[in-house]
């Protein structure tokens, strides 16, 4: 990636920008599952409903049942097994890896609906993508050229015109790539097959709660009042 001379903004070479549409095909797509469900599992706004509903709209307790239940999935073999045949994504990842993370972005989205958040609103989806992929949307601004000196600045993010939320996702998109090419546990190729077993069954467990507590810090705790809205 270079910066621009003009607006200072990152631009990324033809290569970054290939595998930036192939990351973010890969992120829309495991959204997309998460939002409308799978046989074996409901939809995000489904199950967010059920905790709610089962703790009498205590969001705090709601979230935490539900992130209790869902690492406990992400690190259950048998439970990725039955996922993965249903899983198929732009890009070769081994089955286990694409089921986990469905998990992961399923539980982010359940957590923003219980938050209050709607997960059709492009800007909750963008913040759950940072989310899933631990990013601090700041330098990301920053990088195609809205100045944000830190999260607080972020409480704008639904204000932000379309095309910035569009350049934002691309640089996510392209971090999806490298973080997890860079830990050889994806291949870009077509009709090249993956090793598989890199998980061992399951996912780091350390990694999954990270992420659930970014979730909830991003979308339950009071500095995220109107973070979004």
């Amino acid at each position: 990636m270079v910066k621009d001379r003009i607006s200072g903004t990152v631009v990324m070479s033809a290569e970054e920008a290939e595998s930036s549409r192939k990351g973010l095909r890969t992120l829309d797509k495991l959204y997309n599952i998460a939002i409308n469900g799978l046989p074996t599992s409901k939809p995000a706004d489904k199950l967010g409903m059920e905790y709610l509903q089962k703790y009498n709209g205590d969001q705090k307790k709601a979230a935490d049942v539900l992130i209790r239940n869902q690492v406990t999935k992400c690190t259950t073999t048998g439970f990725l097994t039955g996922l993965g045949g249903f899983i198929t994504l732009p890009i070769t990842i081994p089955a286990d890896l694409a089921s986990s993370m469905y998990i992961q972005v399923r539980m982010i989205a359940a957590i923003a609906y219980i938050g209050g958040y709607s997960l059709h609103d492009d800007a909750v989806k963008t913040m759950i993508y940072a989310t899933l992929l631990r990013i601090d949307l700041g330098n990301v601004l920053k990088q195609v050229g809205v100045k944000a000196a830190n999260k607080a600045a972020l409480a704008g993010l639904k204000k932000l015109p379309g095309k910035v939320l569009v350049a934002i996702n691309q640089k996510l998109g392209f971090r999806f790539i490298t973080k997890f090419g860079q830990k050889g546990i994806i291949n870009l190729g077509k009709g090249i097959p993956c090793v598989g077993g890199i998980l061992n069954g399951g996912i780091n467990l350390a990694e999954t709660r990270l992420i659930a507590k970014d979730a909830v810090k991003a979308f339950l705790t009071p500095a995220t009042i109107n973070y979004i809205h």
